[in-house]
């Protein structure tokens, strides 16, 4: 969350020459990333200010300055993003984003420094120059696209869908090579190493990714939500860590320069985690949104993952979005508005007819469309929701054919309206930064975090501990804990 660290094999380290890097960034990558910063925010739920996103940037323009990049202070741009995914990113032209998420599974300046500068690194290096692919867009595009191409296949239906999906996501993020994402750490350890961290701070960070990214995957065997883009954009290993090891052992600083815990900490308390309920909230197969009154249940089997305007569900029989649009009291003209977006207006689907039904009292129309392509029958669903005179919701779902609805026909059902009562229950989780007090155990803490399952397991991830770890008096830990919402 949710994208540049890269799964790395063993290879033998020895003392790194120096990387070609970026003199001055190139005009037309500045003006291009200028242009598409505000998407880019848009998509990722905003950019936080204030005191902590000064910070990080101040962080960032410290270690972008040993990048060897002309006036680096100026060219760099490190915006902090309001999303719960586990992520960082970089564009061409000096832009870095690094999500409030990411933030949270950091223990110090140090760590935050290395992940600021990896990033960097891809810039200054100039792997997007020969990078090995687009990563997925954070959008429908990503959701829809394995049922595009693994059912509807190359052929024109399916580039048509592509291309209409675009439009529900502006964001396209780079992945590397092997061999940059090993580069990028290497100069990310060089630039904070020359900057006065501490150089291990780089593999202390990735321990950190890993142990995320294994208890994600005990916690999805019980919970809704997908893979975390850290780990699915950024596979992690033992290897990856030791190798950090490694190159920040040629540094004389290894182990003894800057990590600033207390700093960092004292940015970072306060700092909300996961879904922000302004957004809705993901908890296990449920997605509610306090402010919009809603409230909908996906189909044991299937993810989801939310974004700022929309809320994304996948499983192997399906794949379907939860959004809105323009609404002008016409349901039929709604729908048609839902399928010209699907597909670009670019080709037909022949639909059904429009049928009309009420769920949980709310009028509700959907049409089944069938599509023929290369690789068999391919089904467009779309059903919306009349929630008031001036607002509609839907779901597009695609499935294979002759399925129609069926694998999401407990969802369309479940969508409700939630009572005021609901709405206020719903809070914010942030982090708690804790001084530990006589008596305090690894137990009596994790008692405190603000999950229904897994509390130990989380408590122990986030603070890097065991469970059977001794907490000495003053000793200061995050924990996860409810806030009211302003």
């Amino acid at each position: 969350m949710r994208k540049s660290l890269m799964l790395l094999t063993a290879v033998t380290v020895v003392a790194t020459p120096a990387l070609a890097q970026l003199n001055t960034l190139r005009q037309n990558d500045v003006a291009e990333a200028a242009k598409n910063n505000p998407s880019i925010v848009a998509e990722y739920g905003g950019a936080e200010t204030g005191a902590r996103a000064a910070y990080v940037n101040n962080i960032g323009r410290r270690v972008a300055g040993q990048s060897g990049t002309a006036n680096a202070g100026q060219a760099y741009h490190f915006t902090t993003l309001n999303s719960p995914v586990e992520n960082a990113f970089s564009v061409p032209g000096g832009y870095v984003y690094i999500t409030r998420q990411l933030m949270g599974l950091m223990g110090d300046e140090a760590e935050l420094a290395f992940v600021l500068g990896h990033e960097t690194g891809h810039i200054a290096a100039d792997h997007s120059r020969t990078r090995q692919k687009a990563s997925s867009r954070n959008s429908i595009l990503s959701v829809l696209g394995a049922i595009v191409g693994g059912v509807i296949g190359n052929n024109p239906f399916g580039s048509l869908i592509s291309q209409g999906l675009q439009r529900y996501g502006q964001l396209s993020t780079l992945s590397f090579s092997r061999q940059q994402e090993y580069e990028a750490d290497q100069l990310g350890i060089r630039y904070i190493a020359q900057a006065g961290y501490d150089p291990t701070a780089g593999a202390t960070m990735l321990d950190a990714l890993t142990r995320s990214a294994a208890l994600e995957a005990r916690v999805q065997g019980k919970a809704g939500r997908s893979t975390p883009e850290w780990a699915s954009t950024h596979p992690l290993s033992e290897n990856r860590s030791a190798q950090a090891r490694q190159l920040a052992a040629q540094f004389a600083r290894a182990g003894g320069g800057m990590r600033n815990r207390d700093a960092f900490l004292a940015q970072l308390n306060g700092v909300r985690v996961d879904d922000d309920p302004a957004q809705g909230i993901v908890e296990g197969q449920t997605f509610t949104h306090p402010d919009l009154r809603l409230q909908f249940i996906i189909p044991a089997g299937f993810q989801m993952s939310n974004s700022a305007d929309a809320v994304t569900i996948e499983g192997s029989s399906g794949k379907a979005q939860f959004s809105t649009g323009r609404y002008d009291g016409n349901m039929q003209a709604y729908v048609a508005q839902v399928l010209q977006g699907l597909t670009g207006g670019q080709t037909q689907i022949q639909m059904s007819p429009i049928q009309q039904t009420r769920v949980n009292g709310i009028p509700a129309v959907y049409s089944i469309g069938r599509a023929q392509t290369d690789n068999g029958v391919v089904d467009v669903s779309v059903f919306a929701y009349q929630w008031s005179a001036t607002q509609a919701y839907h779901f597009v779902m695609l499935t294979q054919g002759g399925q129609g609805i069926a694998p999401f026909q407990s969802m369309v059902g479940s969508l409700r309206r939630i009572t005021p009562a609901e709405a206020a229950a719903i809070r914010p989780r942030v982090i708690n930064v804790y001084s530990v007090r006589a008596g305090d155990s690894v137990q009596s803490l994790a008692k405190r975090m603000a999950y229904r399952d897994f509390q130990i397991d989380r408590f122990l991830s986030l603070n890097n501990l065991q469970a059977n770890s001794r907490l000495s008096p003053g000793t200061r830990v995050k924990l996860v804990t409810y806030e009211l919402r302003r």
